[in-house]
């Protein structure tokens, strides 16, 4: 026991620094074990929230400070991501006559904020991590107030569930997620010691992506058996829809320059959409549970194909 102790922050640095694998074999292994990922489901909700911890507590919030210098930036990526996005997103929908849930989780996928640990991709990608911070941030807090109004009002989404209460899960998920980390943060952690344990709280973070990743597969491969057309479409509407946000946030930023580009498109495509599941619990349909699922693969898959590009690149 002792031994297996002293073992574990070599292990979590070991986690951390291969990271993208980890994600990867989670994700794959929730599809191939469905009994593992059928007993590890009700550990999906509390794993998103202490992912969120997590990824705050690695936050530099004075690196917003910072971006705070370019506003611009803030607003156009914000505007982008959390309005044009799920509009455009909407349309496309609309237009290519797919079936209602798939859409519905296509659009929900487009109006969300970038994943929390989008900071620790831009890391390891070697993209700008202080924009990244700054950009997750502001659109979580902005979340509670535009997905909602997003999905029920303006795109006229059947979630099962009203505005207030939507409004409400998901204010509660994100403000608490904020107020345990400055709790932490102000009194039982100093900076000091989150800065020479970055790397634990990193693999700790990898351990909890990897909790996601297997448990939110629960059914899945149950689904795929007993409807392996809805399935497949989905899968490739998942990394078209991921690998298309990424190219049109890439798009647009492109005048700032390659690294901001990336950055921008790595967090466009990878929208936070565990935090949607845990919010909506039992209201979401099951098709848009399937995708929500389904879509963790290219999330969790292309960053080994993207660090090659971006080192290639950049």
């Amino acid at each position: 026991m002792g031994a297996l102790v002293n073992a574990l922050p070599q292990l979590l640095i070991f986690l951390a620094r291969h990271a993208p694998k980890f994600l990867a074999f989670g994700v794959l292994t929730g599809l191939l074990l469905p009994p593992l990922a059928d007993f590890m489901r009700p550990a999906l909700a509390p794993a998103i929230f202490a992912s969120l911890v997590l990824a705050l507590l690695r936050m530099n919030f004075s690196d917003i400070v910072g971006q705070l210098r370019h506003p611009l930036r803030l607003a156009l990526f914000t505007t982008f991501g959390l309005f044009i996005c799920p509009v455009g997103m909407a349309v496309l929908v609309a237009a290519l006559g797919l079936p209602v849930g798939l859409g519905a989780g296509l659009v929900l996928m487009a109006a969300s904020a970038p994943i929390m640990s989008a900071p620790a991709f831009a890391l390891m990608l070697g993209l700008d991590a202080a924009f990244t911070i700054a950009v997750v941030v502001l659109n979580h807090i902005l979340l509670p107030f535009t997905l909602p109004v997003m999905a029920l009002w303006l795109l006229g989404l059947d979630l099962q569930i009203s505005l207030g209460a939507f409004m409400g899960r998901l204010g509660f998920m994100i403000g608490g997620g904020f107020a345990l980390a400055i709790i932490i943060k102000r009194w039982i952690i100093t900076p000091q010691q989150l800065a020479r344990h970055s790397a634990h709280v990193d693999g700790l973070m990898v351990i909890c992506l990897v909790v996601i990743a297997i448990s939110i597969m629960a059914g899945v491969t149950e689904f795929f058996l007993a409807r392996p057309t809805f399935a497949l479409l989905t899968v490739a509407a998942a990394f078209i829809a991921n690998a298309g946000l990424q190219a049109a946030g890439a798009l647009i930023f492109l005048p700032a320059g390659r690294k901001l580009a990336f950055t921008a498109g790595h967090m466009a495509g990878n929208c936070n959409m565990a935090l949607i599941l845990a919010v909506l619990a039992d209201k979401a349909q099951t098709e848009v549970v399937i995708f929500f699922a389904l879509a963790q693969l290219p999330m969790y898959m292309l960053p080994i194909v993207a660090t090659r590009i971006y080192r290639r690149l950049l």
